[in-house]
């Protein structure tokens, strides 16, 4: 698996049981404290690989680093939120690579460890299937407001545990079911991401608006207008193959295209499958919903929002 079918990290067969996933991404800060930043820049590197159905095993740090202007103790701080995180998916740090930037960034590169047979992919959705999400949205609207200065601490609160929280518990219940097809929400938004699936699969998906689980203020920062250039410039990029109920609240509409750091993972697979797997996510704490469905190949290839 390579880069050729745009998912979400490249899969390498070493034997008949072993293949590597590789995969890597860097940020630029999306929170004031550094160490918060580094969490959220880890989890985010890492879910490709849980989205192709593996575990990680190493990561490497990705630093751009502007000496001159920034404290090295921010550095510190964001490099040690990093390492928690790795060590909480049960990976382990390697080495990495730090350069002089005028821009601060910081990320990862992640090999993991997957079944040659048994990896997953953005492509692959059935008719019938029930499509799951496993993280609210709406971090790239707060992210917004963040910089705006007017978010308050809860809201700020809510929307770095979302980002920071791994997909590991997510992956690890759905490993018990058969999924047709897998992703993670990213700068693309959920909207975006569903469309590359059904491109993928050939399919018609559904996206029920109402049922897309929404950090609580996301709608209100929403409504003062801190919607991302990137949720337009998503919207505009995805038009040619997305369908919309005109009766749909706009701001809704907007959080459907916000481009996420570390969103959850979108699962597609059987109705029965999907609602057992959701009651398991519930009772861990992952609020996971059912979001979608895969309909026929009339629309090949096409997503329907309403």
């Amino acid at each position: 698996m390579g880069f050729e079918t745009s998912d979400d990290a490249g899969v390498f067969k070493i034997n008949d049981s072993v293949a590597l996933i590789q995969t890597l991404d860097f940020l630029t800060p999306v929170t004031d404290s550094p160490y918060e930043f580094g969490q959220i820049a880890a989890a985010n590197s890492l879910s490709d690989v849980y989205a192709m159905g593996g575990k990680p095993l190493t990561a490497m740090n990705i630093v751009c680093f502007p000496s001159e202007d920034l404290d090295e103790n921010i550095l510190s701080e964001t490099l040690q939120g990093g390492i928690d995180k790795i060590n909480e998916a049960g990976a382990t740090l390697v080495g990495g690579h730090s350069v002089d930037d005028k821009e601060f960034k910081y990320g990862l590169s992640v090999t993991g460890l997957v079944h040659p047979e048994k990896f997953l992919v953005n492509k692959g959705a059935e008719k019938g299937d029930a499509l799951i999400l496993t993280k609210p949205v709406g971090t790239g609207i707060l992210a917004t407001a963040v910089k705006a200065g007017l978010a308050d601490e809860k809201s700020t609160r809510e929307m770095v545990e979302t980002m920071s929280m791994l997909n590991r518990y997510a992956a690890e219940i759905m490993v018990d079911f058969r999924i047709s097809a897998c992703t993670d929400v990213t700068g693309f938004g959920l909207a975006g991401h569903l469309l590359e699936m059904a491109k993928g699969s050939k399919k018609n998906i559904v996206l029920f608006t109402e049922k897309v689980p929404v950090i609580s203020s996301a709608k209100e920062f929403a409504l003062m207008g801190m919607v991302p250039a990137g949720a337009y410039k998503n919207k505009k990029f995805c038009a040619p193959g997305v369908s919309v109920n005109p009766e749909i609240d706009k701001i809704l509409l907007d959080l459907m295209f916000d481009p996420q750091t570390s969103g959850g993972l979108i699962l597609s697979m059987r109705p029965g499958d999907a609602s057992s797997c959701i009651d398991i996510m519930k009772d861990k704490g992952i609020r996971a919903e059912i979001i979608g469905e895969v309909r026929d190949n009339d629309h090949c290839g096409t997503l329907t929002i309403i």
